[in-house]
């Protein structure tokens, strides 16, 4: 129980955190593309902000079905979708990535003290497992993890820059 509560304060910590980072890196970086396949700084931003209301939708669904069924979401999957997220304008991007988060964060403490909702179980085609637990802290660990790859793209030097496949 201890654990959704320290999930929650990370995921309402998370669009200040990210607000201060973004208002750090220097406009001009914003949309450097650091080599075929990169997405820029404003993608992985944009991106984020985009993912939230179908992560909202999942947090719905897990505490509203009994077992729900998801489909994954691979962005540019689609033979119509771009190849990377659409760029959307930073202030934008933070305002939409805070109000969905609020709303996300809302609906988990209405039922943090629900076990079986947080165990409930669903069908997820990518995972083995899949849970509202899991899904929360896969939520706080996708934020960290785009904003370490837009750190990385910000300051490493192009040897050290990861090169995903």
């Amino acid at each position: 129980m201890k654990a959704r509560h320290h999930l929650l304060q990370g995921l309402r910590s998370t669009p200040s955190i990210l607000a201060a980072f973004v208002a750090a890196i220097p406009a001009e970086k914003l949309d450097l593309r650091r080599g075929d396949g990169f997405w820029t700084i404003a993608e992985h931003v944009s991106h984020l902000a985009q993912v939230q209301p179908m992560l909202l939708t999942r947090i719905d669904r897990f505490i509203g079905e009994d077992h729900p069924v998801f489909t994954p979401y691979i962005p540019g999957a689609d033979e119509k979708a771009p190849e990377t997220p659409p760029r959307m304008e930073m202030a934008v991007a933070m305002d939409r990535f805070a109000a969905v988060r609020s709303d996300q964060v809302a609906r988990l403490a209405a039922v943090v003290d629900e076990e079986e909702i947080w165990q409930r179980s669903a069908t997820h085609p990518e995972y083995t497992r899949y849970t509202l637990s899991i899904l929360t802290r896969h939520l706080l660990m996708h934020d960290h993890w785009h904003m370490y790859r837009m750190e990385e793209l910000w300051l490493t030097r192009d040897a050290y820059l990861t090169r995903l496949a």
